[in-house]
């Protein structure tokens, strides 16, 4: 595995695979990697025959109120596991690297982004959008793989790739989980030995509206009862939002179909945690 810092860097790395015949995956993250991620490596790999893996902790989408110092980094371990998992190229750029001088473009969205972690977290969505367009002019890529947990992202990210006509075919893998049901997210690493517990809640409460829907509720205030009534036995958790949502909008459902996705956002302790399925998988 070659591991780079610099823009031209890549561009070299990527044309030299490329001449080669290689058809070039890529894998956009901010560290700290877990099974999750690498299972987007395996994803990535299954496309194509040369991955990249980029690590950049993106200043654009942390919030005022958010502490970009406390995000977790393993800049070892990270390196480690990308080379076992296979990954070719290894990009890890710093701040200055990536915003060289005063930002005078961003890619601000026009839809998709006012509900959910866009209402929560105003601004967010221009900072993902506005880095992701930036990697991916950066490794001009084959095809791009992100995964499901973050979902408002990914249907933002494939958005903005139909809009401006980027060439990358965007995949979006399922979410790896934990034994108990928890999502894999690096924010689990945040959660005390007890709040860990408690998070279980919240894919229970997903499984269960998901079996609801299996079992022929169709009426999305009597699927989101179910979850809410499985999220109540945890007084500790605070939820932000629970919804089911149209899969190519993300508004609000009127009535569930095989392709609405059940989602839920909340705060378990002080860590905020995201996670959804699709009712009809």
């Amino acid at each position: 595995m070659q591991t780079v810092e610099r823009v031209a860097e890549v561009r070299a790395a990527v044309a030299k695979a490329r001449a080669g015949g290689a058809r070039i995956g890529f894998v956009p993250t901010m560290g700290f990697l877990h099974e999750g991620h690498l299972a987007l490596v395996d994803e990535a790999k299954r496309r194509a025959q040369f991955v990249v893996l980029s690590i950049f902790v993106n200043p654009l989408q942390v919030a005022p109120t958010e502490d970009l110092a406390r995000y977790p980094r393993d800049a070892v371990g990270d390196a480690a596991k990308s080379a076992g998992r296979g990954v070719d190229l290894l990009f890890i750029p710093g701040v200055d690297e990536m915003y060289p001088r005063e930002r005078r473009v961003e890619v601000v969205p026009r839809s998709l982004h006012t509900r959910w972690e866009g209402a929560v977290r105003p601004g967010h969505f221009a900072g993902v959008l506005t880095v992701v367009a930036k990697l991916l002019n950066i490794v001009q890529p084959d095809v791009t793989v992100f995964g499901q947990k973050d979902v408002q992202q990914a249907t933002l990210i494939r958005a903005m790739v139909d809009d401006l006509d980027f060439a990358s075919e965007i995949v979006v893998a399922p979410t790896t989980r934990e034994a108990d049901g928890v999502a894999m997210s690096s924010r689990n690493s945040y959660l005390s030995p007890t709040d860990r517990g408690h998070a279980t809640v919240l894919s229970r409460a997903l499984f269960a509206m998901r079996d609801a829907f299996r079992h022929g509720e169709r009426r999305v205030e009597s699927l989101l009862s179910t979850g809410r009534a499985v999220i109540d036995t945890e007084r500790t958790v605070a939820i932000d939002y629970l919804a089911v949502t149209d899969a190519a909008t993300l508004e609000p459902a009127e009535d569930a179909d095989e392709h609405s996705i059940a989602m839920v956002a909340a705060r378990v302790g002080p860590t905020r945690l995201i996670d959804n399925v699709i009712l009809g998988q």
